[in-house]
C-alpha cells in the first residue's frame, strides 16, 4: 500500500532511478500519462530521452519503424535496434496471456537492462503474471496529484483571464477525479460561471457525486442527517462534538491529532449507520461507502484491486469519512495462516489503518461483532470502538418524538412515557416503522394519527429483542469489556 500515498510522479521517479526495465502504469488516462513520461524524457540527464508510443492499430505513433502493429515485432525492435528512451506500450496489456508475447516481453526487458530504453506497459488494472513480476514496477496512477491538479487550475483560469478566487478550496473539490475528467468539468463550468462562486462549488461537488458513482467503488452517501435527529447516544454525541473541529487547519496549526476512525458495534436498527451520517455532516466531510459485499463480488475485478482502489480513491478526496457498511463481512473467516484474497485484504487493511497519512475517517459499522478478530479491535486502528445497545426508557421517547414529527405527529400531545413502556426493548428502526404505519392506517380513514393509533401499531409488531433474545443476551455479554457503551444510561433488563 506504500504506492497509495505517493504521487505518481514520484513512484515513475522511483521506477528510473531503480533502474527497472519494466514499468508498469496502471492508469485509466493515455493523455496524463504520455504528458508524464515526456517531461522525465525532457529533464533526463546527460542528455533527454525521447518518448515513443505504441498501440495495436497504428504501430508505433512517432520515433520507431513503420508497419509495427505487431507487439512481437515492435518488442523484438526495442530489444535489437531501437536507442535509448522512453517506450510506452498502451494496448499491449490486453494479450499477456499469450505465452510466446510474454516471452517476448521477458526477453526484451532483460536485454534492455541498463541500456538507456526503458519500456512502459499501460494497464487499467495491477493484475500481472507470475512471470513479470520480478521484472516490473508498477505505478498506481489512478488520481492526478495536487501538483497536476494546480498546474491544471492555475493554467485554465489565466486562459480564461480569472483573477483571484480560492484555487486551494477548487483543488480540494477536483480531488477524486481524473485529470481528463477535471478538465473537462472546469470547461464546462468556466462557460456557464465567469467566476468561482458558491453556485460554481456547488456544480462542482454535484459533478463529483456522479464521478463516484461512475467508478463503482465507493458510493458517495448525503450526509443529509444532523446531530439533532439521532435519538439517545450522548456518549458517542459528546466525542463527535469534541472532535467537530479537528479537521480545520487551525487544529493543525495547534498539532492536534487528527482523529483516524471508529468502530460502531452492537445490535442491528438500533441508528449505527444513522450515527455515520451525522458524524459527516458535524464535521463538515463528504462521506463515502464501501460494501465490502460489492468488493468480493468480483464484478470491479479482483476483491485484492478493488479493495486497494477504494482505499487509494478515498485518499485522493481526502478530508473525508470513509464508512465500511458490515465490516465483519470482510473480515468473517479470517484466521493466522489462512491463505487467499480475504487474508490478503485483512491484512492490506490493518497496515492502511495504521500508517495511511491522509485525512481519512473511518467509520465501521458491525452487526455480527463476535466475527470481529481482536486484531480490528486494538487500539491504533480505531480511536474508539462504541457498542450500540438497544434504547433505554428515556432515549426510546427521544426516538419516539423524532418519528412523530416527521410524520406530522404532534409529541407534547400525546403520553411519551405510556408509548416509551409500551417500545420496551424495542430498536430504533422498528420504532420508526411503526410509527408511520400509525400514520398510514390515520390517513386512510382521513385523519391524524392519534395514540390508539400508535398503541395498535406497537401491537402488531414483534421485536427483535422477542425473536433472537439469546443472541442479544450474547452479544451484549461480548461487548461489556470490549467496547464503550454509546449511551451513559442504565439499560433496562429485558
Amino acid at each position: 500500500m506504500a504506492s497509495i500515498m505517493r504521487s505518481t510522479h514520484d513512484q515513475v521517479r522511483t521506477a528510473l532511478a531503480s533502474a527497472y526495465p519494466l514499468t508498469i502504469l496502471v492508469s485509466m488516462e493515455e493523455e496524463r500519462q504520455e504528458r508524464l513520461l515526456e517531461r522525465f524524457g525532457n529533464a533526463a540527464k546527460p542528455s533527454p530521452l525521447p518518448l515513443v508510443v505504441w498501440n495495436c492499430v497504428d504501430g508505433f505513433l512517432n520515433g520507431g519503424p513503420a508497419g509495427m502493429d505487431d507487439p512481437m515485432r515492435a518488442l523484438a525492435w526495442i530489444a535489437d535496434d531501437a536507442p535509448r528512451g522512453l517506450y510506452l506500450f498502451k494496448d499491449i496489456g490486453e494479450f499477456l496471456d499469450d505465452r510466446r508475447l510474454l516471452r517476448r516481453l521477458r526477453d526484451t526487458a532483460m536485454k534492455i537492462r541498463g541500456s538507456g530504453r526503458f519500456l512502459f506497459i499501460l494497464k487499467q488494472t495491477a493484475e500481472l503474471p507470475d512471470a513479470l513480476k520480478q521484472l516490473s514496477y508498477v505505478v498506481i496512477s489512478l488520481f492526478p496529484d495536487d501538483r497536476e491538479l494546480e498546474l491544471l487550475i492555475t493554467t485554465t483560469l489565466r486562459a480564461r483571464g480569472i483573477q483571484g478566487g480560492d484555487t486551494d478550496r477548487l483543488m480540494s473539490a477536483l480531488k477524486g477525479m481524473s485529470l481528463t475528467e477535471c478538465e473537462h468539468l472546469l470547461s464546462r463550468l468556466l462557460d456557464k460561471h465567469s467566476n468561482l462562486t458558491e453556485e460554481f462549488f456547488a456544480e462542482v461537488l454535484d459533478e463529483k457525486e456522479q464521478v463516484s458513482r461512475k467508478e463503482g467503488i465507493l458510493e458517495f452517501v448525503p450526509p443529509d442527517e444532523s446531530i439533532s435527529r439521532l435519538g439517545g447516544l450522548d456518549q458517542l454525541k459528546v466525542w463527535v462534538r469534541e472532535r467537530a473541529v479537528l479537521f480545520h487547519p487551525e487544529a493543525r496549526r495547534k498539532g492536534l491529532p487528527v482523529p483516524r476512525g471508529v468502530l460502531l458495534m452492537g445490535i442491528s436498527g438500533c441508528g449505527k449507520s444513522l450515527a455515520v451520517k451525522v458524524i459527516a455532516r458535524e464535521w463538515k466531510l463528504p462521506l463515502f461507502r464501501l460494501d465490502m459485499n460489492l468488493v468480493f463480488a468480483g464484478v470491479q475485478g479482483s476483491a485484492e484491486w478493488v479493495f486497494h482502489r477504494a482505499l487509494e480513491a478515498v485518499e485522493a478526496v481526502a478530508p473525508a469519512v470513509l464508512w465500511i457498511d458490515e465490516i465483519e463481512m470482510g473480515v468473517a473467516g479470517y484466521a493466522d495462516g489462512q491463505t487467499g484474497s480475504l487474508t490478503r485484504i485483512f491484512s492490506t487493511f490493518l497496515t492502511w489503518m495504521q500508517e495511511h497519512r491522509a485525512d481519512v475517517f473511518v467509520a465501521a459499522t458491525a452487526n455480527r461483532i463476535h466475527l470481529l478478530p481482536a486484531e480490528i479491535l486494538r487500539k491504533g486502528r480505531f480511536d474508539q470502538v462504541f457498542f450500540v445497545d438497544l434504547p433505554n426508557d428515556e432515549e426510546r421517547k427521544e426516538i419516539l418524538g423524532i418519528h412523530m414529527e416527521r410524520n406530522q405527529i404532534d409529541p407534547s400531545a400525546h403520553d411519551l412515557i405510556l408509548l416509551s413502556s409500551a417500545t420496551r426493548a424495542w430498536n430504533g428502526a422498528e420504532i420508526e416503522q411503526a410509527v408511520a404505519a400509525a400514520r398510514i392506517t390515520a390517513n386512510a380513514r382521513g385523519s391524524i394519527a392519534t395514540q390508539n393509533d400508535l398503541l395498535a401499531a406497537f401491537g402488531k409488531t414483534i421485536p427483535l429483542s422477542r425473536t433472537m433474545e439469546e443472541q442479544l443476551k450474547a452479544i451484549r455479554s461480548w461487548a461489556r469489556t470490549r467496547a464503550l457503551p454509546a449511551t451513559s444510561q442504565a439499560k433496562p433488563e429485558m
